[in-house]
């Protein structure tokens, strides 16, 4: 059967289609650390799942947390939903610790696999000293002062009323949400369900799906009964975009992004005209700005960055004995670790990719362009222009036209003053094929 490319396209497009149409349920998977990629994938699917009509979300929760401003996009696009969703911490092994406990408490329906957990909701201080530990809370901080600094509390206490207003929302557990912030507490599926906490324990889709059949949850105060038994599920897929920007969004991705920008600016400025390096670098660069501006970054970090590369730079054009570029590494070394301001797993630069443009930087700062420096402020040995300041001799007069020998060649000479043999003569300019000569001081 011979079918066309693009009609082979088309039916697979049309096909998928369908199968979104048809489909009563929509599954988006919350996997690895919640992030702006997270946040787009899941909003970005809720929202396509509401324009086609689904009877029902259900969000598949594996992640470890992450970071707050995404978190809350998410739980906000939650809340405001038409359509119920049903949080599912799936499959074995998995967890919905830290954001992902928020993002659970925030479903209509929280269910759970057996083998999965969820807790430990303490916030991760940014910037700053640590928030207290759990080992330094006392467990009634409730009806205590709470340890810590005035800033400390304040993110503390903000954090265990927006669990507890979920808590409320949802009609769960409100006590155990507290300790889950304050105190860093977890628990198992099975302790999670008697505690309250989750509605469901369902050991795979299909049970879940059948438990789910008959329920009924509240949509803006209107009740509503789920028919979920023998529902249609699609799958919603992780499109170009959200891997795009789980690409770039990724820190040491953006690291590297905005190293090759740097770089690839500084290349362009001291080689004018390439025009690649400076094309890369400007992109580079524009997307490394897109992924701090969503990441948690340290701009004291970020500073010291380009302070270690200034230094670094200034090195190769001033040599200090090595003070300059010594300097300059130090600062780039230290700003790096600092450069992403949180300690949430998932948001660390790698330590051997930090070594590594260590050395590529002073390669490239130091060594390289101190040698493109030393090579532009060299003589000239070749070509013509190395004979302007050159000495030489009359060694021919032809009807009054002089010629001087130099680099073993006769070259035409032209002089304000006449010429005669012998006399010594200096390089001024070149006019074509002509000398533009004086006299030498002391020649007759």
């Amino acid at each position: 059967m011979n079918v066309r490319i693009p009609t082979l396209f088309f039916l697979v497009a049309m096909a998928l289609a369908s199968q979104k149409a048809a489909a009563d349920i929509w599954q988006i998977d919350v996997a690895g650390p919640i992030g702006p990629a997270t946040a787009d994938h899941m909003i970005r699917g809720l929202e396509a799942a509401i324009e086609a009509n689904s009877e029902l979300v259900l969000l598949r929760i594996d992640t470890p947390g992450g970071l707050d401003q995404s978190m809350r996009e998410m739980i906000k696009s939650v809340l405001a939903s038409p359509v119920p969703v049903v949080g599912y911490v799936a499959p074995s092994g998995a967890r919905a610790a830290s954001a992902g406990t928020y993002l659970l408490y925030a479903t209509h329906v929280a269910a759970m696999a057996p083998g999965t957990n969820l807790g430990a909701a303490t916030p991760v201080q940014i910037g700053g000293p640590g928030l207290p530990t759990p080992a330094t809370l006392d467990p009634n901080a409730a009806r205590a002062p709470a340890a810590g600094t005035a800033m400390e509390r304040k993110i503390i206490n903000d954090s265990v009323a927006y669990l507890q207003s979920l808590a409320q929302l949802r009609q769960r557990n409100q006590q155990w949400a507290e300790r889950a912030v304050r105190e860093g507490a977890s628990l198992s599926a099975e302790d999670a369900l008697a505690a309250g906490v989750v509605d469901l324990v369902a050991t795979s889709r299909e049970q879940l799906l059948e438990q789910l059949d008959g329920l009924e949850v509240s949509i803006d105060g209107v009740p509503q009964i789920l028919a979920t038994k023998s529902a249609v599920v699609y799958e919603h897929p992780v499109d170009w975009r959200s891997e795009f920007l789980a690409i770039i969004t990724n820190p040491n991705m953006a690291y590297v992004l905005m190293l090759i920008g740097i770089y690839g600016l500084i290349i362009e400025f001291y080689n004018p005209g390439v025009g690649l390096p400076g094309i890369v670098g400007a992109v580079s660069l524009l997307l490394a700005m897109y992924a701090f501006q969503v990441l948690p970054i340290s701009y004291a970090g970020l500073g010291l960055i380009l302070l270690g590369i200034a230094l670094m730079t200034a090195e190769a054009f001033a040599p200090s004995f090595g003070v300059l570029g010594l300097g300059g590494v130090v600062a780039f070394v230290v700003g790096s670790i600092m450069l992403m301001d949180t300690e949430l797993p998932g948001y660390q630069i790698a330590m051997p990719m930090i070594a590594a443009f260590a050395l590529f930087s002073v390669a490239v700062l130091v060594v390289a362009l101190g040698l493109i420096m030393r090579a532009r402020r060299a003589a000239l040995v070749s070509g013509v222009e190395h004979l302007i300041g050159a000495i030489g001799e009359v060694e021919s007069m032809d009807a009054g036209i002089a010629r001087v020998r130099l680099d073993g060649e006769l070259w035409e000479a032209s002089c304000d003053t006449p010429l005669a043999l012998s006399d010594q003569v200096i390089v001024d300019d070149l006019d074509g094929l002509v000398l533009k000569v004086h006299k030498q001081q002391g020649t007759r």
